[in-house]
């Protein structure tokens, strides 16, 4: 992946700030061309490194396929960290833009690669402007976020050292394109997964009674724990729990042994994480009796609600304010949303915030995330840079240029 490069070309009648939105759109969708799932992310990160060395910004390494960059080190103010997330997901791409994935099976279908991407314009303006930054500013690029604990291991690799706040930010297409979402609390939810295995005996579909049927007793435990949500959880508490999937091979006329289910959990208050995966063991194991099925339930939590800090809330607010506008918050959307982040770590950790920032423009990015028809919206890059830009203090381009978009 060599020949992907952040490359500020300058060209004629184009000012720096117009070269730098037209490298981060390449880049962009180079890096859409070449995805990599988490923890495999070698030639991304690669990518972002040399990216880094042609712009004169220090890097290490951190968790691996991580990489954290620093400017200003040595400025008196706070220390400000910003963070994209850059690992893909296996899904095969389904769209037909110049810029799909060449990788079978793998696409960036949730917009890492518009997040790197935001995130290394907004490193070479910081760059630019790096003498005026009143304090010093870390650049997180962080791997694994679909299901790895990439911030997790980032934090235990030092990447929070010495810093005092951070910021972060996902593009959303069920949000107008101009429009965004930062409220103080939880932006997103918690997460969960769960297995539960039921053992029967199976047999000739024709006696039943010789049986103990694990396909009935799944159907009852998949009735019975939507009741967790309907009548054991308050409804001021946003949380969802969802069977999705039940496995119990077999043929036409025979009543198998055994049967599967799995599912997903999501929570915005963190302390009903340990209620919900204990009705989940208690219905399981009771339905199951109740049809001479045993239940053995295994419960993996992944990541937890991403709560905002206040301040830093405001401070992001005012930022995206400042560049769409008065009119700018959504209401239309409830939060948290019920998917998951693993900014949520960083949060735990240190002051910061998270926003949403809104897709869809009318051109086809309206497509949700995780979609092998989405694409990310490349009009977001000029916004967001500016959004960062501010975070760390850093002087803005102009008026004339600031809506380049």
């Amino acid at each position: 992946m060599e020949d992907i490069i952040f490359r500020l070309e300058s060209e004629a009648n184009s000012d720096e700030w117009t070269s730098l939105i037209g490298a981060s759109v390449a880049f962009r969708r180079d890096l859409h061309r070449k995805p990599e799932l988490p923890w495999q992310e070698e030639n991304t990160a690669a990518a972002i490194r040399a990216s880094l060395d042609a712009l004169n910004i220090p890097w290490r390494t951190c968790a691996g396929t991580g990489t954290l960059a620093t400017l200003a080190m040595d400025a008196p103010g706070r220390h400000v960290g910003l963070r994209a997330d850059i690992d893909a997901l296996p899904i095969r791409e389904a769209g037909e833009h110049d810029w799909v994935s060449t990788h079978e099976g793998c696409m960036h279908a949730c917009g890492h690669d518009g997040h790197a991407a935001a995130l290394m314009s907004a490193a070479a303006w910081l760059k630019m402007h790096e003498a005026d930054l009143p304090g010093p500013v870390t650049l997180l690029f962080q791997p694994a976020e679909e299901g790895g604990h990439g911030a997790k291991k980032m934090i235990e690799d030092g990447a929070l050292d010495g810093l005092d706040v951070i910021f972060g930010w996902h593009n959303w297409p069920a949000i107008p394109f101009g429009k965004a979402v930062c409220p103080d609390g939880a932006v997103m939810a918690g997460n969960g997964t769960f297995r539960i295995h039921l053992q029967g005996s199976g047999g000739h579909a024709s006696q039943p009674e010789n049986t103990r049927d694990p396909v009935l007793a799944a159907a009852a435990v998949t009735m019975a724990l939507q009741q967790i949500i309907a009548r054991r959880i308050t409804p001021q508490n946003a949380a969802v729990v969802s069977v999705t999937s039940i496995e119990a091979p077999s043929g036409e006329t025979v009543i198998p042994d055994s049967a599967v289910l799995a599912g997903s959990i999501r929570i915005a208050d963190p302390s009903d994480r340990a209620r919900i995966d204990g009705m989940i063991q208690e219905i399981a194991t009771a339905q199951a009796a109740a049809y001479g099925v045993e239940a053995t339930v295994e419960i993996f939590p992944r990541y937890d609600a991403t709560i905002n800090h206040a301040s830093q809330a405001g401070e992001m607010r005012a930022a995206i304010a400042a560049d769409l506008g008065h009119d700018w918050q959504f209401g239309e959307l409830p939060v948290p949303i019920m998917a998951s982040e693993d900014f949520s770590y960083y949060l735990k950790e240190l002051p910061g915030a998270f926003a949403l920032i809104g897709a869809d423009d009318g051109n086809g990015h309206d497509v949700p995330c995780h979609s092998p028809r989405y694409d990310f919206n490349d009009r977001l890059l000029p916004i967001v840079t500016r959004i960062y830009a501010r975070l760390a203090g850093a002087p803005l381009p102009t008026q004339s240029t600031a809506q380049l978009d």
